[in-house]
């Protein structure tokens, strides 16, 4: 499967209290990095079809990040399971290729005509084959 890189750059918002990158903010970028994949692979008409829903998030956190830092996220699509698919999640530091944290979440298929969860078929796939 295919990998699909997100750039970031670590803002003064995204500093908690302890003066490094808040565990909500490394969640928040895990789905940007999904929906841009998404938005980068699937074609419109399949976008205009499906939506994806969080069923699971779980992330292990290696290393703070820091404001002003440069960052990838990296992320790909593993096994489909009926109507979820899990996608696999890095977070690395730009300089050095540090690894920051790295996560494994389960999206849900949607069928955006009835709101109602659609396997994840072969259609699904194929942009990310």
């Amino acid at each position: 499967m295919q990998s699909f890189e997100l750039p970031i750059v670590v803002t003064p918002l995204d500093i908690d209290t302890l003066g490094h990158v808040n565990n909500v903010v490394y969640v928040r970028w895990m789905q940007e990095a999904a929906a841009a994949h998404w938005a980068s692979a699937a074609p419109a008409e399949l976008r205009d079809r499906v939506s994806w829903v969080v069923v699971r998030h779980e992330i292990d956190y290696k290393a703070p990040a820091f404001s002003g830092e440069q960052l990838v996220v990296r992320t790909w699509v593993g096994e489909p399971a009926g109507a979820t698919w899990e996608r696999f999640i890095e977070i690395r530091h730009v300089e050095g290729d540090r690894l920051l944290a790295r996560g494994r979440s389960v999206y849900a298929a949607l069928d955006r005509s009835t709101g109602r969860p659609r396997r994840v078929d072969a259609l699904l796939r194929a942009p990310f084959a």
